[in-house]
């Protein structure tokens, strides 16, 4: 009886320890809180273009989804800025186009946008756009959303 006690205490111990060790990583793990100095929202979005496809897709981008995000500044959007990597690499490169887009705080980030509005204004030829944008999605590899907190290296 006395062997079986102590096991139990032993095992007990161990996971108390494991349970405070896994919660040192997840801290150190979680994601950095923001920047409380500017209600500004900073989102980099990430597109991996079908190799032969990269003129294709910025042209449609161009065209078709800039002007929907320049719309909605200075109400929603302060900032759009568009990248593509200096080298290509050996082709394994993880992006091959980027936007940066900062929104006015996280409201304005999270909360639902008027694009509907917009694209009926500025594209009546709806079916056209429709199909330009699915066009545009075809021809990628994969697409993400980095919404980003910013670090205050000032602050300790």
């Amino acid at each position: 009886m006395m062997r079986v006690t102590r096991t139990f205490a032993l095992l007990a111990l161990t996971a108390a320890t494991l349970v405070d060790a896994t919660a040192v990583v997840w801290a150190r793990q979680a994601p950095a809180t923001q920047n409380t100095a500017s209600a500004e929202r900073t989102v980099w979005y990430f597109y991996r273009v079908k190799w032969g496809y990269q003129d294709e897709f910025v042209d449609l981008f161009r065209r078709n989804h800039y002007p929907v995000l320049k719309a909605q500044m200075p109400a929603r959007v302060t900032s759009v800025r568009t990248f593509v990597p200096t080298y290509h690499g050996d082709g394994r490169s993880d992006w091959t186009f980027a936007v940066a887009i900062t929104y006015r705080d996280t409201a304005a980030m999270t909360g639902p946008s008027n694009d509907a509005e917009i694209v009926k204004k500025l594209y009546p030829d709806q079916a056209k756009f429709r199909k330009e944008e699915q066009r545009r999605f075809e021809i990628l590899d994969a697409h993400w959303d980095v919404p980003l907190n910013e670090l205050d290296m000032t602050v300790r």
